[in-house]
């Protein structure tokens, strides 16, 4: 059986390297967020003794006059207009069970889905006995489906990413990250629901490998998820074969890289 051993060296804390990320006013249940009774309170926090005080552990972020603590590790909260990528658990009438990461299980109604083709009308007795066809549980299909926290998925305008590296990204706001090869011909699969059953290529494997290897990178040392931060550690970990990506050492050297990147990008 081959083993591998590595002597324990002295590495530089990426703390040192955080910049302005290393200004947020991280707090732990009971820690006293402020005196002043002028603030409104928020989420994860209560009042005591005319202070506001903190109930989770998290960032304190604010709002004009409202405070909330955000927690750094949670279970999903839903909000309107969240992109979420979930595992189907169960298929029911009319309705599949999918497991979203958050605290109940989300309901996916048939009426809901796009039929095959982007075909228009309502759902009828075939398409309720077709359902297995469609969905059912536990499909994962050309792709590697990665569980992060789901505060370290970032918010922006689009969470559908293709990436240059040949795979696309779906960052879902519950925290689960669904990678794929990127399809060749999206003019024709727009519209309606399509299962690609077709095998996935040796390069197109190596890609998702990598990329999935680097977002556990990032979450290892708690950086946030999005497009930009997930390419530049993708090309920072090119040097390095994929089953080496994970290595602690290899994993600081390039999310530190990576770090240093961003910060150059916003100046």
């Amino acid at each position: 059986m081959a083993m591998e051993m590595r002597l324990p060296v002295a590495r530089k804390r990426l703390s040192e390297t955080l910049g302005r990320e290393s200004k947020k006013h991280l707090v732990v249940p009971g820690d006293t967020i402020t005196t002043d009774t002028g603030f409104m309170r928020g989420h994860g926090t209560y009042m005591g003794e005319e202070k506001l005080i903190a109930s989770v552990a998290g960032s304190v972020e604010r709002v004009n006059k409202l405070i909330c603590v955000k927690a750094l590790k949670t279970r999903y909260n839903g909000e309107v207009g969240d992109i979420v990528v979930g595992r189907i658990t169960e298929v029911q009438q009319k309705r599949w069970k999918v497991e979203t990461n958050s605290r109940l299980d989300s309901v996916l109604l048939l009426s809901s889905m796009n039929l095959p083709g982007g075909e228009l009308r309502r759902r009828s007795a075939e398409d309720e006995l077709a359902m297995r066809g469609f969905l059912q549980e536990g499909d994962l299909i050309s792709g590697v489906l990665v569980q992060v926290s789901p505060s370290l998925v970032k918010r922006q305008k689009t969470h559908f990413h293709d990436l240059p590296c040949g795979a696309s990204v779906i960052l879902g706001n519950n925290g689960f990250i669904w990678i794929y090869p990127t399809p060749e011909h999206k003019e024709e699969d727009a519209g309606g629901f399509i299962a690609n059953l077709e095998p996935v290529s040796l390069a197109d494997r190596e890609v998702i490998s990598r990329l999935r290897n680097c977002i556990i990178s990032l979450v290892t040392q708690r950086m946030m998820l999005y497009d930009t931060s997930i390419l530049y550690c993708y090309e920072a970990s090119l040097p390095h074969q994929i089953k080496d990506i994970l290595k602690p050492e290899i994993m600081e050297e390039i999310v530190m890289e990576t770090r240093q990147r961003l910060l150059e990008q916003e100046g």
